[in-house]
């Protein structure tokens, strides 16, 4: 299993000369040039991670981390912590919304206990912690605790690949983590917290309010480093947002594609971009989020959506949102006559 220095260190460049056949390939199909738009760039992009025109995206998966945060203590959610573990075990069942969706597409979902606060079926061998602690009162894990959630998400980049997926994408389950990306946001991005806080999952306008001030009282308390991502994650974080970010990292190190969902998962990406500039060039932006910051950090990523449809679900459902237009981009790439 790769740590996260070892990771880093792999992580490549974009092939040029696999994007340059795969314009070359665009070009010489019998349609109007560049005519698909942001589809032909995922597929040329697709290219230059894989080093190879010959694109194939046939066996996809999408990675849910799982985890709690101790920051519901503080009255920022609608629900209680007890349905992370409910929706956990449901993606087992297959019932979920990203269930249903992966089942449409063909894609396949493992959920990821990396830190719930009770055990359930969902797979534990990867958890770090039984939950996080109250970011408002002290720092939300340590250092170590957050490379290890890191750590977990660049495992299952592996143990995927080595199954044959070519294609990941990231989502997540975690009462309150609209709260600690939002917290995430507003520290690395050094906007105000107002502008980077939404209701989540339905907050009233009073929860709202209790949302912001427990996110201001948790960065004035613990004083994030925001030169140091990690530092950010460790003290007004939470592992599922370390658990995605891994997966970006260690899509990027093994060549593999990762889809990015919503808000929570863009400030993974974040996360992992900064630890590892390079990984952006490895990450598809799928969708915009409702979230309100969630076209500030699309901007601060210099990535374009290919979907604006106003989703704000998570679990990784605006990524396999994608996954069909994936596979009809590639259909028209790999099965076209040509000019010649």
């Amino acid at each position: 299993m790769m740590t996260l220095d070892e990771a880093v260190k792999k992580v490549r460049p974009l092939d040029e000369k696999a994007m340059e056949g795969a314009r070359k390939r665009w070009d010489s199909i019998a349609k109007p040039l560049h005519s698909l738009g942001e589809l032909e760039n995922m597929l040329t992009q697709i290219a230059g991670i894989t080093g190879t025109p010959e694109i194939r995206v046939e066996k996809k998966a999408v990675v849910v981390m799982c985890a709690d945060n101790g920051v519901v203590e503080e009255g920022v959610t609608q629900t209680g912590q007890e349905v992370t573990a409910v929706v956990a075990e449901n993606f087992l069942e297959g019932t979920t919304t990203c269930c249903v969706m992966c089942r449409q597409c063909g894609a396949e979902l493992f959920p990821v206990d990396v830190g719930m606060v009770t055990d359930t079926k969902v797979r534990t061998d990867l958890k770090v912690a039984y939950g996080t602690r109250n970011m408002t009162r002290e720092p939300a894990m340590t250092r170590d605790q957050a490379i290890r959630g890191i750590e977990a998400g660049i495992a299952m980049a592996e143990e995927l690949k080595d199954k044959g997926y070519q294609v990941l994408a990231t989502g997540e389950m975690g009462i309150g983590n609209t709260t600690t990306s939002s917290a995430v946001a507003a520290v690395l991005l050094g906007k105000p917290v107002e502008d980077m806080t939404g209701r989540g999952a339905g907050l009233t306008s009073e929860g709202l309010v209790r949302k912001i001030n427990a996110i201001k009282k948790a960065i004035a308390l613990n004083n994030p480093d925001r030169s140091d991502a990690i530092d950010v994650l460790a003290k007004v974080g939470g592992l599922d947002i370390a658990g995605m970010a891994g997966v970006f990292i260690g899509g990027a190190a093994l060549g593999m594609p990762v889809v990015m969902d919503g808000f929570i998962s863009c400030v993974s990406a974040l996360i992992a971009i900064k630890i590892c500039p390079q990984v952006s060039d490895h990450i598809i932006a799928s969708h915009v989020s409702k979230e309100p910051a969630a076209h500030l950090i699309l901007k601060e990523l210099g990535k374009e959506a290919i979907i604006h449809a106003g989703m704000c679900l998570g679990e990784g459902t605006g990524a396999v949102a994608l996954f069909p237009m994936m596979d009809l981009s590639c259909a028209v790439y790999n099965s076209m006559s040509t000019f010649g």
